[in-house]
């Protein structure tokens, strides 16, 4: 299974984005779908995560209210839209898929992982 992140980009501050991850083939049980991204010097952190099945949703602090996860079964697709830009947004965007419930707030419970997408919010 592959998972292709899109979408990233140079934008300014107070601008929007929508991210996009889609999965090569759907021939594993997803439970969480998330979104993590790393700022250079820093340690992968958790952004947000969908629950596949029933769609719940759940949002970092940091970006609650701004950003928005959203997912399409039929694609196998998860989106996240991104609005109100911050500089401190600037990161490499990560998509994700785990199998199995549990905390999804931590990187390594996650089974498969896209390349990344790069975010830039100017000031």
């Amino acid at each position: 299974v592959q998972l292709q992140a899109s979408g990233g980009g140079l934008v300014q501050a107070g601008g929007s984005l929508r991210l996009s991850c889609a999965a090569s083939r759907r021939t594993f049980s997803t439970y969480f779908m998330g979104w993590f991204r790393q700022a250079p010097g820093k340690e992968r952190e958790f952004v947000s995560a969908i629950s596949w099945t029933a769609g719940s949703t759940y949002d970092a602090d940091s970006v609650k209210g701004r950003f928005t996860i959203s997912r399409d079964s039929a694609k196998i697709t998860v989106y996240l839209q991104m609005n109100s830009l911050k500089p401190e947004d600037t990161a490499v965007y990560y998509c994700a898929a785990r199998q199995y419930s549990g905390n999804y707030r931590i990187p390594d419970m996650y089974d498969y992982w896209g390349q990344g997408t790069l975010v830039t919010v100017s000031s």
